[in-house]
């Protein structure tokens, strides 16, 4: 283990008195309609700005308590400490201090009094906290994309299964309504048969090379490199105190996958739910050639070519009609007409989103076939599933299918070539390279 790492004697020391520790919330701060058994003890790991959003919607539901967070940087854990205090005392109407804060996720996993975690670190990290947190029989609310690689991917699904835990992969989108629609729509055959999908993100990753600056006192940065290698520390990676945008670690190869995984696991996840291949993905991924930006494809086995370029976000074309679906936006067009849309509020006036999409279900869904899992709220739909023990909207499963295409556009960009792949066996079928499936870890953090 690394010097910054505690000595296994220690961390078990203080892993047992986190154990050993009261965490009692006063009474007053709970609806007399939720029981405290009832309540979930959860813990957060990585309290930047996307954990820092989900925080503050766990802390306002009472079936919810939250006991702990960790973060490599001592700003972010102590903030994150001090909102999760704030919030309980405001409710309480007296001081409280049940919130313990680590630097160590393992510190954290060892409390045995903690039901569930979300983790929302750099990619870099996704996989071996998730393996770590199931394997410590914690469910997990993990964010997306899944994993750095197809080898994470594989492996965490694995980890998942055998744990029997529950995984829910924060793909928000397939919890609004007009998503779930417009994947209904086309698997009901309403735009007929589909021959198209262009989905409009950014691109992928170059290689690090920022410039070394001096050190954040504070910050761990030998950790937060983790799994991947010990890069020299740049602050647009890991900011310096609290920040309030997402970093550019995700414009990295080492820590992330540019914008192919960052919004390609939105968009992409949403085009495949809607093809019926969450089990499955692409057969071919085809190269727009060395120093391209766009124009990757990935090949569906019924012939769908999805396209990798500029568009409305996820745009499905078929035989009679095409559909347009984004956050906040929706537009279904039959026969070359504007049946519904509101992609537009400026240009869209005397109607909304809710309207153009509800009035869409009424009329071409009122006796669909195929009827998707319904999910209002992506965080209810987890706590939902911890109770009941049914796997979410977005299991392990459906995040590592949509990471795995994801990398697979991310190797025909970085290697300037294409291939054929194996969905099933979740391997290359002709061409490729494996050395894409996954990467060289730092001994003490092999995935």
């Amino acid at each position: 283990m690394s010097q910054s790492q505690p000595s296994r004697r220690s961390f078990l020391q203080t892993a047992v008195g986190a154990v050993a520790a009261p965490f009692i919330l006063p009474s007053r701060v709970w609806s007399a309609e939720t029981a405290p058994n009832s309540r979930i003890n959860i813990g957060f790991i990585g309290m930047g700005k996307m954990n820092s959003g989900h925080l503050g919607n766990f802390l306002g539901r009472e079936n919810v308590q939250v006991t702990a967070v960790c973060d490599v940087d001592t700003n972010r854990r102590e903030n994150a400490k001090k909102k999760v205090e704030e919030s309980y005392g405001k409710k309480a109407g007296a001081e409280y201090k049940g919130c313990s804060a680590y630097d160590d996720f393992r510190e954290l996993l060892a409390r045995k009094d903690i039901d569930a975690v979300v983790v929302a670190t750099p990619d870099h990290w996704h996989a071996y906290i998730g393996i770590a947190a199931v394997r410590a029989g914690k469910d997990v609310y993990g964010e997306k994309p899944l994993t750095h690689n197809v080898h994470e991917a594989l492996t965490l699904t694995k980890a998942v299964r055998d744990s029997g835990r529950i995984f829910q992969t924060g793909s928000q989108q397939r919890s609004s309504k007009e998503f779930r629609v417009a994947a209904e729509l086309v698997r009901n055959g309403v735009i007929g048969e589909i021959k198209t999908i262009t989905t409009s993100f950014g691109d992928p990753a170059p290689v690090y090379n920022l410039k070394e600056e001096a050190a954040e006192p504070g910050l761990d940065w030998d950790r937060w490199c983790g799994p991947g290698p010990l890069k020299p520390y740049n602050s647009a990676l890991s900011p310096r105190g609290v920040h309030n945008h997402f970093p550019a670690w995700r414009n990295t190869r080492e820590f992330g996958g540019g914008m192919i995984t960052d919004w390609g696991a939105h968009h992409i996840d949403i085009a495949q739910w809607a093809l019926g291949v969450d089990e499955s993905g692409p057969v071919e991924i085809r190269s727009p050639g060395a120093d391209k930006k766009r124009g990757a494809q990935l090949v569906y086995a019924n012939g769908v070519v999805l396209t990798h370029g500029e568009g409305k976000g996820v745009s499905i074309y078929g035989t009679e009609g095409e559909i347009h679906v984004n956050r906040g936006k929706f537009e279904l067009v039959l026969g070359g007409k504007t049946i519904h849309k509101f992609f537009d509020k400026e240009v869209d006036k005397g109607t909304s989103l809710d309207r153009e999409v509800i009035l869409t279900e009424r009329e071409f869904l009122k006796n669909a076939k195929v009827k998707l899992y319904n999910s209002k709220n992506h965080h209810d739909d987890w706590l939902n599933s911890i109770q009941t023990r049914e796997r979410p909207i977005c299991d392990v499963a459906i995040g590592a299918t949509t990471v795995i295409s994801c990398h697979l556009m991310n190797m025909a960009y970085y290697s300037g070539t294409g291939f054929k792949w194996n969905p099933t066996e979740r391997t290359f079928a002709e061409g490729g390279d494996a050395k894409w499936l996954t990467r060289d870890y730092r001994p003490e953090w092999v995935v």
